[in-house]
């Protein structure tokens, strides 16, 4: 293709977190896409973080469902359109009519646009006539919904971004926003450098990348949020400093709320027994939060993910409301959304609780003013069942068919052991995906294959409620299809009418218009605060060019609403504990969350090799002295256990965690590990009000995993690893970089090294054994070119994999370089990079210590000009202070 014949750059937006990045995608010559920010989009202003900038490395078509399936007696095969849509339209229409509307269930998720979203919604409330549509959106910021619902009267984030700007003081509050907001932090920092007398408080159980810049780091115990909060509500009280005229004028419930709050919370010292932090830190937050009139506290998983998330959330909205800090300029509570789309979905009803439009299941004149719009033949009547509540009623036989779009709770979902169990009994498994094989698919009677990224036309909402259009620019791989459109032809299929959309602006239009159906005052009306009449009759090309825009669109704010102005009420926010406390069989805390790079189960960021450089494999991080205690070293292998389940991953010291907690990332799944689903051993428990589990909080022990070897294995093929007792699997470039142990001792290293990696006798096979010491290492070669490598050893200290990584762009290795291999070490004097910290340069922590020792580097400025490293994304800067600070004080100790 001639560059002049190219198509220009597509304006379209993240995949990844609530922060709805705006993105650039632009076309190459050689079929790649290049990926850059949109310096139009109000979110980001043109920065991305890594992992939006690796878009375009995600694209690849490897492991991609491109036809629809059907499991026989003989397993999957590939089927028709025509007759995978009929076998789940028949097994959906047949399963009701024998057991009711409330056999069957949908499950989606925020990766689902907006109009797939509205289309789905519809079918099962106004339809089907079941409420039993529930999304992966419950396991993040259903506790925020509720908590909006509680106090604004609906779900409503009155603040917008550019209040973090103009903000005086930031709290951020269980939310590691350096990792799992990045672009959002970097706006943070950058106001922190412009104005370093803002006071950021970061109120999180572990010392995060964000508390970096943080003032003030309080690292109360987990789930004891209520009680900081209310303490800071009692504070304020006896401090004078509650806006009396806001109060009497725009809330509700100041008194109720504040006798609740000073039952157990009024005493300072009280507070920090409880919350298991220093005095002085109480009282130093509460003096801040009390002098500064802006503030924003923003909050995410830390406070959502608890069976107490919804008081978390009111407990925090209860100090803005009293105080009037809410929908001005730079002040206001602040919900950061997980998912790239999980407000749009709220929008739509997508939550087993609620209508579309903002609307109430249990409200009958919301009922009937949504199924008079749709005109459809009925309406749920009742909510349906909540994320976990669904897969035990699947378990129990209750719901018969489920079809689950986009997501995949074998790795999500807590107590993942018993949605197997619910899968493997369940009638009928439908799943829509793009990926063939995950632990979800593997349970699938019917697979059909859907569109991703890049290749799907719709809408997301962000977490300011600002509404992008997400475009296509990549062709309809194999017979994918869009997910609306899916849903559409098997509702056909079943007989319904209102699924003739011929294109998404048609989903969207009608969803803007049921927003402002009868939305007002008048008779017959209910008042809404969402709604986009303003985005009504848009057309396709209006729809096609629509720039973002925040909702309230409506005829007399066209070009959206900012800031929401709005009152409430103070919500009674009794503490109480975790519904499940250590025990001497579980002494331990279980924490669950992202690391930096990575994004939900891998099957995306999976793919791009420069996000695998920076956490390789699953890790248990935990606190040096519980290490001792528990009879585990940093660098070995242990199992991690609950009353639900078991893990196994490596040990490390990050140095952030307090005694009597361990950290475990929830990205590794059945396809990049032997046993790492971390879901497995989370509590099942949740909150009563919004349904949300406790992620934050499983009662768990920690015990070593003993090994008779490890090894790894960098090949350019698949491993079948049947027989090896722990494996980690992670893409490198060029290369699947597998991390293997064993548990029985190996006879013949050789002969099992071949038939792991499928080596023929007649092969270029380069091999090097030492017996007495259990090392073993072997190389295979084809051409000059190598093709595979093995490296065993009794212990966990084996040669570095990036040296070793980077010999797979060559295309032929020297005699040198051969010698290196079977030695263990790179040739000559070149350095270890180690491990990736700079993922956008690839530059690794070796790398960056040395230059910062022999430059005498002080400044994130000094490195960047150095090595570029934190000079793109910025996502890499929290952990290039800390090595800066590490060398400061090595420096220090030396000169002393």
């Amino acid at each position: 293709m001639k560059l002049s014949t190219l198509p220009l750059a597509v304006r379209t937006t993240c995949a990844y977190c609530g922060v709805g990045c705006g993105v650039q995608a632009t076309p190459q010559a050689d079929g790649g896409i290049v990926v850059g920010g949109d310096a139009t989009h109000p979110a980001n202003l043109g920065k991305l973080c890594v992992k939006g900038s690796a878009l375009g490395e995600t694209l690849g078509l490897e492991g991609r469902l491109l036809h629809p399936q059907l499991r026989g007696e003989d397993g999957l095969r590939q089927a028709s359109w025509d007759e995978a849509l009929g076998r789940v339209a028949a097994g959906f229409s047949d399963i009701i009519a024998r057991h009711g509307p409330g056999s069957v269930a949908l499950y989606v998720s925020g990766q689902l646009l907006t109009e797939d979203y509205y289309v789905a919604n519809k079918l099962m409330k106004g339809y089907i006539g079941s409420a039993n549509i529930d999304t992966n959106s419950r396991l993040c910021m259903s506790s925020s919904v509720a908590g909006h619902k509680r106090a604004f009267g609906a779900d409503i984030v009155p603040g917008c971004y550019e209040d973090f700007d103009l903000a005086d003081m930031v709290v951020l509050a269980g939310s590691n926003a350096a990792w799992c907001h990045p672009v959002l932090f970097q706006r943070i920092a950058r106001l922190k450098e412009r104005r370093p007398e803002v006071m950021v408080v970061v109120i999180d159980p572990r010392r995060t990348a964000t508390c970096e810049i943080a003032d003030l780091h309080l690292p109360i115990a987990a789930g004891t949020d209520v009680w900081l909060f209310n303490g800071l509500l009692s504070h304020l009280a006896r401090e004078g400093v509650m806006d009396g005229a806001f109060v009497a004028a725009r809330t509700t419930g100041l008194a109720a709320a504040l006798a609740v709050a000073n039952v157990d919370c009024a005493d300072p010292l009280e507070v920090a027994r409880v919350c298991r932090i220093e005095p002085s830190k109480v009282r130093a937050f509460y003096r801040a939060f009390a002098a500064t009139p802006k503030v924003v506290t923003a909050y995410s998983q830390g406070v959502n993910q608890s069976s107490a998330g919804t008081d978390k959330v009111n407990s925090i909205i209860n100090c803005h409301l009293a105080t009037g800090r809410i929908g001005k300029p730079g002040m206001g509570p602040f919900s950061l959304t997980g998912q790239p789309n999980a407000m749009g979905g709220r929008e739509v009803g997508g939550l087993a609780n609620m209508l579309a439009a903002h609307m109430e299941l249990d409200n009958p004149e919301h009922a009937e003013l949504v199924q008079g719009f749709w005109k459809s033949p009925r309406i749920a009547a009742r909510a349906g069942l909540k994320a976990v509540d669904l897969f035990q009623a699947i378990e129990a036989g209750k719901v018969k068919a489920v079809w689950v779009i986009g997501t995949n709770p074998m790795v999500s979902m807590p107590d993942a052991n018993q949605v197997q169990r619910a899968l493997g009994k369940c009638e009928l498994v439908v799943v829509s995906d793009i990926m063939a094989s995950t632990d979800t698919t593997a349970f699938a009677h019917v697979l059909l294959p859907a569109l991703g990224w890049g290749e799907k036309d719709g809408t997301v909402t962000n977490s300011e409620r600002c509404i992008s259009r997400q475009r296509a620019f990549l062709p309809a791989p194999g017979e994918a299809r869009a997910d609306w459109k899916i849903l559409c032809q098997v509702a056909q299929r079943m007989g319904f009418g209102g699924f003739d959309f011929r294109a998404a602006h048609e989903i969207f239009d009608e969803h803007a218009r049921l927003s402002s159906w009868r939305n007002g005052t008048g008779a017959g009306c209910v008042k809404r605060v969402f709604n986009l009449e303003g985005l009504t009759g848009l057309g396709e090309r209006n729809y096609d060019t629509l720039d973002p825009v925040q909702w309230p669109v409506t005829q007399g704010a066209a070009l959206g609403t900012r800031r929401i102005e709005c009152g409430g009420r103070l919500v009674p926010t009794a503490p109480r504990a975790p519904v499940h406390a250590a025990s001497p069989d579980y002494p331990l805390s279980l924490n669950t969350g992202r690391v930096r790079d990575q994004w939900h189960t891998m099957t995306r960021t999976g793919k791009a090799p420069r996000l695998a450089g920076h956490v390789t494999e699953p890790f248990i991080d935990m606190h040096p002295h519980d290490a001792l205690l528990y009879g585990v070293r940093e660098g070995e292998l242990a199992r991690v256990s609950s009353a639900w389940g078991a893990m196994v991953a490596r040990v490390q010291h990050g140095g952030g965690i307090a005694r009597g907690a361990v950290f475990v990332p929830i990205h590794w799944n059945g396809q990049t590990a032997s046993d790492a689903r971390v879901g497995a051993l989370v509590s099942p428990a949740v909150d009563p009000v919004s349904g949300e589990p406790e992620f934050k909080h499983t009662p768990v022990t920690v015990e070593h995993f003993g090994v008779a070897w490890h090894g790894f294995v960098l090949t350019r093929r698949s491993l079948a690893l049947d027989g090896i007792a722990h494996w980690t699997r992670i893409q490198g470039s060029g290369f699947a970089r597998y991390e293997l142990a064993g548990r029985s001792a190996m006879a013949a290293r050789g002969a099992w090294a071949r038939a792991l990696l499928g080596v023929g006798e007649d092969e270029d096979w380069l091999e090097y054994e030492d017996r007495a010491g259990g090392v073993y290492r072997a190389v295979h070669l084809v051409g000059e070119r190598i093709e595979q490598c093995v490296f065993v050893s009794a212990r966990p200290d084996l040669p570095s994999r990036a040296w070793l990584g980077g010999l797979f762009d060559l295309e032929a290795i020297g005699r040198d370089q051969r010698a290196g291999l079977l030695a263990g070490r790179s040739p000559g004097k070149a350095i270890d990079a180690g491990p990736t910290v700079c993922a956008c340069f690839g530059v690794g922590r070796n790398t960056l210590c040395a230059a910062i020792r022999t430059g005498k580097l002080s400044e994130v400025a000094e490195v960047t000009a150095s090595l570029k490293a934190g000079g793109n994304c910025g996502s890499c800067v929290p952990e290039i202070r800390a090595l800066l600070a590490e060398a400061h004080v090595a420096g220090l100790m030396q000169d002393g």
